[in-house]
């Protein structure tokens, strides 16, 4: 018996749409895949990747985890990252975070919430580096947003300094790693101004 009906249904109104709009997509699709964008963002439902930017399936490689972490020990990350520039030769690396992210919200308020109390380490690790800048805003609001936009410049950073990034711009490649913040309130896009580039 097959479960969830209404999201096969979707997927079904959703196929044929495209397939409407143009009939060669499917197999144009599964010939190649060639996006010149990686996308690192937080695993937040209410921050679907494609369509904040308006590219199509296959015009975007995406990478999620809660409140967008990258770090030197995440084979997982670090393998999308490799795959994406080496593989694919994407020009783009994107590392998008938001404003009201829960993520960052459970590293500020600190509370005991199990497992994913190692992964918050890496936010509660910018929170202690910029804690006394951050007890000057004025509530906790927009603590919590300031946090987010530099929990997104310390992964911007974070993945200039992998071994992947290093190694392409050694090479020549022409790569670029940008930070952005999505506005949940009015769905959209902030260039934090932290964009680095390097290669040829």
């Amino acid at each position: 018996m097959r479960t969830l009906p209404d999201l096969f249904e979707n997927n079904r109104r959703w196929a044929q749409r495209m397939t409407t709009d143009d009939p060669a997509f499917f197999r144009s699709l599964a010939a190649q895949q060639a996006p010149q964008y990686l996308w690192i963002g937080c695993s937040d439902s209410r921050v679907p990747a494609n369509e904040i930017v308006g590219l199509a399936p296959g015009e975007l490689f995406v990478h999620r985890n809660v409140a967008n972490v990258v770090t030197h020990t995440d084979f997982n990350c670090l393998s999308v990252i490799q795959y994406a520039v080496d593989v694919l030769r994407i020009r783009h690396i994107i590392v998008c975070g938001h404003d009201g992210c829960g993520g960052v919200r459970a590293a500020m308020e600190d509370h005991e919430l199990g497992l994913i109390d190692n992964w918050l380490r890496h936010v509660r690790d910018v929170l202690a580096a910029h804690h006394a800048a951050l007890r000057q805003l004025p509530d906790d609001a927009a603590r919590l947003d300031r946090l987010c936009e530099l929990n997104v410049r310390a992964q911007v950073r974070n993945v200039c300094d992998t071994t992947v990034v290093q190694s392409a711009w050694r090479a020549g490649h022409r790569l670029s790693v940008h930070g952005w913040i999505y506005g949940l309130h009015d769905g959209l896009l902030r260039d934090l101004d932290v964009t680095v580039t390097g290669g040829a």
